[in-house]
């Protein structure tokens, strides 16, 4: 009767992606809402490993890219650990985002985590000179965050980051304060966890000061700019080996997305590790406009006295160019 239950478990677990996928034209109605939310640089998945996996990341929570996908999971890593990611993203925009995250004996944990979206300056151009007037822009949006992770009992964790966000383009700023929380559950089942994430929670966005133009009732005069949301999302995900033996696993993780900025999506992916060292992943996004399948390596190895892991992904963004992703992991 066990084996029964484990396999019909492990069928709905593998199954899930295609229940997503047939419900894929009933969710396509909230597309309307795309365009609706600002810093959308929050999107940005962390870690290299995350992005193998389709980001289906909320519920393995093993690493400090656990800063970005759900701040419970802090409370799960041990020691000192410091994670850094790498984007290549298209249009030659570059990405990057530092974490460090720090159990405290009879505290908890803390975690600080950084980044930094950039481009080269840009050319300004207008109507009546379309290839440039000579005069350069910037753009470039900051993160910076503080966490807090406890074990509330031995099977469940909850974790909260405050996070400043700033968006500059030009001569305009934009800045806020955001929230994210999260919670990890061991069911007890197996390797069985659930986890929740409630990400990027806050006011309204609006850049600073003013500019003159019509009202809505077609008065003229100073104007403040319009205020638009965060790019709030809610994630829930499930994750477990399917094998775990001594000199290889295989872990099976999914997530369930809902953004207030967009129609709900899925993601799904599968892990193989062997002899604890190399790892190999492949993931597969549901309901993305562009990003479909995600493909990733990895690499840890003893360092001295620290462990260090090395990471890369490949997302493929069909009309876009595809994205790679680096991220180095070092656990003291």
């Amino acid at each position: 009767m066990k084996k029964i239950t484990t396999t019909a478990f492990i069928m709905v677990l593998v199954l899930m992606p295609g229940v997503a996928f047939a419900w894929q034209p009933f969710v396509s109605m909230g597309g309307q809402r795309a365009g609706t939310s600002s810093a959308q640089f929050l999107k940005i998945g962390v870690g290299a490993r995350a992005a193998g996996l389709g980001e289906a990341f909320v519920a393995m929570a093993d690493d400090a890219s656990t800063l970005y996908w759900n701040p419970a999971g802090v409370a799960l890593l041990s020691g000192t650990q410091v994670h850094f990611t790498h984007v290549r993203w298209p249009a030659d925009i570059e990405y990057e985002f530092v974490g460090l995250t720090r159990s405290i004996s009879g505290i908890g944990s803390i975690g600080l985590s950084f980044a930094s979206l950039h481009m080269d300056d840009m050319e300004v151009t207008t109507e009546f000179q379309p290839h440039g007037t000579g005069e350069y822009f910037t753009y470039g949006d900051f993160l910076g965050a503080l966490t807090y992770a406890r074990r509330l009992t031995d099977r469940f964790t909850f974790g909260i980051s405050l996070k400043y966000i700033q968006e500059d383009l030009a001569d305009l700023t934009t800045h806020g304060w955001v929230v994210d929380m999260g919670t990890y559950y061991r069911t007890g089942f197996k390797s069985l966890r659930i986890a929740a994430n409630l990400a990027n929670f806050g006011t309204n966005l609006r850049p600073d000061g003013t500019f003159r133009g019509y009202d809505e009732q077609g008065v003229w005069g100073e104007r403040r700019y319009e205020a638009f949301a965060p790019p709030t999302v809610f994630r829930l995900g499930t994750a477990m080996e399917l094998l775990d033996r001594d000199d290889h696993r295989l872990t099976c993780c999914f997530a369930m997305n809902h953004p207030v900025d967009n129609a709900e999506n899925a993601s799904v992916g599968l892990e193989y590790q062997l002899w604890k060292a190399l790892s190999t992943r492949i993931g597969y996004k549901f309901n993305y406009d562009e990003e479909r399948l995600t493909l990733g390596a990895g690499w840890q190895l003893p360092l001295w006295s620290t462990q260090t892991k090395i990471d890369y992904a490949y997302t493929d963004f069909g009309l876009l160019d595809s994205a790679h992703r680096f991220s180095f992991d070092f656990s003291f």
